[in-house]
């Protein structure tokens, strides 16, 4: 299947070839949750505080659908 990601922040310098909030083409075997795209893009779980596929928020055990709209956020410090 294949889906259009955006990372935002600092996790688009952790993925090759990316550039934060400009989406980019992926593909994935049929069923793969989110998890498995976490993993193939070498991003830390604990790095990722928000995941939205096709506007929702969604947990890494949602299971994908082709032509799905990822967009996954960093956990972000300040103060």
């Amino acid at each position: 299947m294949r889906l259009k990601v955006k990372l935002f922040a600092g996790l688009a310098a952790q993925a090759t070839g990316t550039e934060a909030g400009v989406p980019f083409e992926f593909e994935l075997p049929d069923g793969s949750p989110l998890s498995e795209l976490v993993l193939r893009l070498h991003l830390p779980e604990t790095g990722i505080r928000v995941i939205f596929v096709n506007g929702r928020s969604r947990s890494t055990d949602y299971v994908l659908q082709d032509k799905d709209e990822v967009g996954i956020f960093p956990a972000i410090g300040g103060g």
